[in-house]
């Protein structure tokens, strides 16, 4: 189905479902798990922070229906899970929230190619602002590779987007037309 408005890049815009929030809260539960899970040392350098991405998603697409308190909460577990200096990710998701809603319509009008540009700033600074609470506390530089996590995120971005719009799909019964 096909709503009758149209995107910024001319092309028509889907309609879909009301998103529950029990949905919402579901994909950031399943994104901290994801985080969470222990992978060998060469893949978590690769693996981006799917929480932010997750908060990306449901502030550009859904501005209305995530906080910053849910953003601060899973930033505050993810440094009691990585033992890593309290609030460190608490700040990162408040900024990118913050920066995402400032964004968020000027995201959705590009196309996907422009979105993941967007989205690659954005954890790029998310990433920016650990490291340097990080560093201000007397961690070493972990090196350029660091911020290899957030180019694969950004090449996740459509396939995060295809994922999360699925459920929200209206279905469609046999022989209607």
């Amino acid at each position: 189905m096909l709503q009758g408005s149209m995107t910024g890049n001319g092309r028509p815009q889907e309609l879909l479902l009301p998103v529950p929030s029990a949905y919402i809260a579901i994909t950031l539960v399943a994104a901290l798990v994801l985080n969470l899970l222990a992978l060998p040392e060469t893949v978590a350098r690769l693996r981006p922070d799917l929480i932010a991405l997750m908060l990306i998603y449901w502030v550009v697409y859904h501005p209305r229906r995530l906080g910053f308190l849910p953003a601060w909460a899973l930033g505050l577990a993810m440094d009691v899970a990585d033992g890593s200096l309290f609030g460190q990710h608490a700040l990162s998701y408040a900024l990118l929230m913050y920066l995402a809603i400032l964004l968020h319509r000027r995201i959705l009008m590009f196309g996907m190619l422009q979105q993941m540009l967007h989205v690659v700033a954005l954890l790029l600074l998310s990433q920016a602002v650990t490291l340097v609470v990080r560093l201000a506390a007397g961690a070493e530089f972990p090196g350029g590779t660091y911020f290899v996590a957030s180019l694969v995120g950004a090449l996740l971005w459509p396939i995060v987007f295809t994922l999360l719009r699925l459920p929200l799909r209206p279905r469609t019964e046999a022989g209607a037309v």
